[in-house]
């Protein structure tokens, strides 16, 4: 069983996307997003509004509109995109036996519980190091080792594929607001 959802994976992707080729941000919407990596829109929509709320994503307005990084991508942590999405996670949850051992015979000794639990310290150290580790990267880190595993025209082809996606939308607009004008001409 993971730790983290599945949305933790498909935001951190998301925003790998919405980092442009020199680290400055791009813009898609939700739907874009979803399709190009194959994941239920739905469940996008709800990782965004998290990411939102969270700061880390602004939406953008009009008929091109979606989402771009709020924050310059060298300042976005994995560790703020881990806790937009699912929130602080405890790795672990002490349930204090230390002291219910049958040899205490229903008492356990000062010696048993004093002080922190021992395992309990083992585990918020890993959890801490963790915590380290997800706030060292950021997305701008991600962007770039993807970047480098993949072939030189990648970044080019997702500009233009979401370019493309734009502008149809655009063209879309623009042709409903021409029919909208043309029934106004004939009934007006």
């Amino acid at each position: 069983m993971s730790l983290y959802s599945a949305g933790v994976e498909y935001g951190i992707h998301c925003l790998i996307f919405l980092v442009g080729n020199c680290g400055d941000t791009r813009e898609a919407s939700v739907r874009d997003l979803a399709e190009l990596q194959g994941v239920p829109q739905d469940y996008l929509a709800k990782i965004f509004t998290k990411l939102a709320k969270a700061k880390l994503v602004v939406a953008t307005e009009g008929v091109r509109g979606g989402f771009k990084l709020a924050r310059p991508s060298d300042e976005i942590s994995l560790l703020d995109i881990v806790n937009a999405i699912d929130g602080q996670k405890l790795i672990f949850d002490c349930r204090e036996i230390r002291g219910r051992c049958a040899l205490f015979e229903g008492s356990a000794p000062a010696w048993a519980v004093a002080d922190h639990c021992s395992v309990h310290a083992a585990m918020m150290i890993a959890q801490k190091r963790m915590e380290d580790a997800l706030a060292q990267q950021t997305i701008l880190d991600l962007a770039r080792k993807v970047g480098r595993k993949a072939p030189a025209q990648f970044n080019a082809q997702v500009d233009d594929w979401m370019n493309e996606r734009r502008e149809k939308k655009t063209s879309a607009s623009t042709q409903a607001i021409d029919d909208i004008i043309q029934v106004t001409d004939i009934t007006g």
